[in-house]
């Protein structure tokens, strides 16, 4: 899609960016005000980064979907299945969402053993020392970075296709709203607009789902998509799949592309602080239960929405209302994240174009807010806090946060236009992504799960395994193609060998350190010993308690009992875990994979109404559950508003009592 082409105008463009940016801003800020005024909330260092230890379950469940919901989980899922078909949304739901329920037994494992951590980081350096937390501050700050510059790129790519609006404006613009509203709120605002835009995605998905597949008079049918796919197949069938089908899970590339998917994103999970930061963040109760329910509800969301763009844009692009037809897309246009913006505008006109441009850029700023959130409290706690001012104050903390919101934000606006001048797309940094970081991800679990890991496995295997992924990557592009470009080295094949060497080369490279230099038995100590930050000068500032800003004081009894759950909790999400990753990357997929079933029509329209009440039971579980968990809260502040606009009490006097009412919900109670 052209310029020329672009359905809508740039001025619309300009507007939702901006618009929409800005209103998210002006939300937070008013957000953090009513926080202050009536929940007794008060900025900290701490607040800022770790939202006080106190999110509860379902906020947790928003904001795992919202962050793992980026630009490539709509775009490059869309392509997946344009490519390869049905197996393509299967294959990408299930080989990214085992990840965050694997992650959920390191989360657990995270709060038991380093209560106080502010980042990841702190636990490396706590245990191995300086080294190794260098070592992984790289794998840290690389993963963000992809990430980010990702997001960037294929939001940007889509933001033009629709509007003709500049690729570079965009770079730059679409980041503005989520610093300055990540600014304000901190990691509680990223909890709370994380909420918001996933249920703004949820709703899009529903519109696409029920426009491709009820009421559209292009398609308006399982049935007719069905009979679209076949002619499609005959006109172009896929090599390596079964038949030639787009209807069959059995497809060569497509399982590629599965065990790519499966690696990388093993990476950008366990290496990316934004997920630890989250389940920091969480209440010791919410953690196991906030990712479990996050990584089931994120399931639908890729695989019901690769189903119905990827697969309408394929049934499509014959019919005259599709953009550019008669010709097919070229490749270009499918790895820049295309396919679901020229289904929507086939299928809806403008109106579609106009929901896939706000879809976009809510996966693409909440994600972003995340990064920014962990590049932040990498910068204060793990450098400037480490090596820089070891004695700095809250302020000084809260100083070098935002600070670091503004620069890392700014930077990868330019980043990302460097990328898109020398051809760089969302698509080869997604399959890039696992090549580059994920001979980190055992050591760093291990850190956590294994107590005879030594310093120096954990230091030099993510390194060797880096090394030994990019020699995997080039050389295979080499030999397969006799030359090493951005097309060449982005190809399954050179991406399936690299990615491979990087998750599973530390398998051989750590228990070979370990052994050979002497294996740890280490007791977890040093870990607990990390201390929040001290906020006294803030404290001071505001009038109030300081041990009131840093929680709710715990009895040694509250303790206890506390590690008692997290304990029960950890063998709990060992079982979930476990089951779940067997159904859904074996028991679920590979008999069907193995006997080369092509989709009849009845079983194809059960496949998208699976698809569909999924979506429904994710949308109960993040839209409707924190609402829930959240509603005395609400209603205490929604009362107090009241109260303060008609008059009838005066403004709240900063460090009044906290009450914690029985059920958990915490409410700030004036005093008469």
């Amino acid at each position: 899609m052209t310029t020329t082409t672009a359905p809508l105008s740039q001025a619309f463009g300009y507007g939702i960016i901006i618009g929409l940016g800005f209103l998210f801003a002006l939300g937070m800020i008013a957000t953090t005000w009513a926080l202050k005024r009536y929940q007794n909330e008060v900025q900290t260092s701490e607040m800022f980064s770790t939202a006080g230890r106190t999110v509860k379950t379902g906020l947790v469940a928003s904001a795992v979907v919202s962050s793992w919901t980026w630009a490539a989980t709509l775009l490059q899922s869309s392509g997946i299945a344009y490519k390869y078909g049905v197996s393509g949304p299967f294959w990408y739901a299930s080989g990214a969402t085992v990840q965050i329920l694997l992650f959920a037994t390191l989360a657990i494992e995270l709060k038991r053993k380093a209560p106080n951590a502010h980042t990841f980081l702190e636990v490396i350096r706590a245990r191995y020392g300086a080294g190794a937390h260098v070592t992984f501050m790289f794998f840290g700050l690389c993963t963000n970075i992809l990430v980010t510059a990702m997001l960037l790129t294929g939001g940007s790519a889509v933001v033009t296709s629709l509007t003709g609006m500049s690729t570079a404006a965009a770079c730059f613009l679409l980041p503005v709203g989520v610093i300055i509203y990540t600014l304000f709120g901190g990691i509680k605002a990223t909890f709370l607009t994380d909420y918001i835009h996933t249920v703004v995605i949820l709703v899009i998905i529903f519109i696409f789902a029920f426009t491709t597949y009820a009421t559209s008079p292009l398609l308006g049918s399982p049935g007719a998509v069905y009979d679209l796919l076949v002619a499609a197949a005959e006109r172009h069938p896929v090599s390596g799949n079964a038949g030639g089908s787009y209807l069959t899970m059995q497809s060569t590339e497509g399982a590629i592309f599965f065990v790519i998917n499966i690696v990388g994103n093993f990476g950008t999970v366990f290496c990316d602080n934004g997920y630890f930061n989250k389940a920091i963040s969480a209440s010791p109760a919410s953690a196991l239960p906030g990712y479990v329910l996050g990584g089931l509800s994120w399931f639908a969301i890729p695989w019901l929405c690769a189903t119905t763009m990827g697969l309408a844009c394929l049934a499509l692009e014959t019919n005259p209302a599709f953009p550019g037809f008669p010709a097919r897309m070229s490749d270009i246009d499918v790895e820049a994240g295309l396919v679901l913006p020229n289904a929507a505008v086939a299928l809806l006109g403008k109106g579609g174009a106009a929901c896939t441009l706000v879809l976009i850029f809510m996966a693409v700023t909440s994600a972003t807010s995340a990064e920014l959130i962990a590049v932040s409290s990498i910068f204060t706690y793990d450098v400037y806090q480490t090596y820089v001012n070891p004695k700095a104050t809250g302020k000084s903390l809260i100083y070098m946060s935002h600070l670091c919101v503004v620069i890392f934000g700014f930077v990868m606006a330019g980043f990302s236009v460097l990328l898109w001048h020398i051809g760089v797309s969302m698509g080869y940094l997604y399959l890039l992504m696992g090549v580059m970081i994920s001979s980190a991800v055992l050591p760093a679990s291990l850190t956590l799960l294994w107590k005879k890991q030594n310093k120096w496995a954990a230091t030099f295997s993510p390194i060797l395994g880096l090394a030994c992924s990019l020699v995997a990557w080039l050389v295979t592009t080499k030999v397969q193609f006799g030359e090493i470009t951005v097309k060449s080295s982005g190809s399954n094949m050179p991406m399936l060998a690299g990615n491979v060497v990087a998750l599973l080369s530390p398998v051989v490279f750590v228990p070979l350190l370990t052994f050979a230099l002497g294996a740890d038995n280490y007791d977890y100590e040093s870990m607990r010993l990390i201390r929040k930050s001290d906020d006294a000068d803030i404290a001071a500032a505001a009038d109030v308690d300081p041990e009131l800003l840093r929680g709710q004081p715990s009895s040694s009894d509250n303790s206890i009992a506390e590690q008692e759950n997290l304990t029960k909790s950890a063998k709990i999400a060992r079982i979930i875990t476990v089951v779940m990753t067997l159904s859904l990357l074996i028991l679920w997929p590979f008999p069907m994979y193995g006997s080369g079933y092509v989709f009849s029509k009845k079983f194809f329209t059960g496949w998208v109404g699976v698809g569909i009440a999924w979506l429904f039971l994710s949308t109960m579980m993040v839209g409707v559950y924190p609402l829930w968990e959240g509603r005395k809260s609400m209603a205490h502040t929604a009362k107090s508003i009241y109260l303060d606009l008609t008059g009838k009490r005066g403004p709240m006097i900063q460090g009044r009592m906290a009450a914690v009412e029985a059920d958990g919900d915490e409410v700030v109670k004036e005093k008469s």
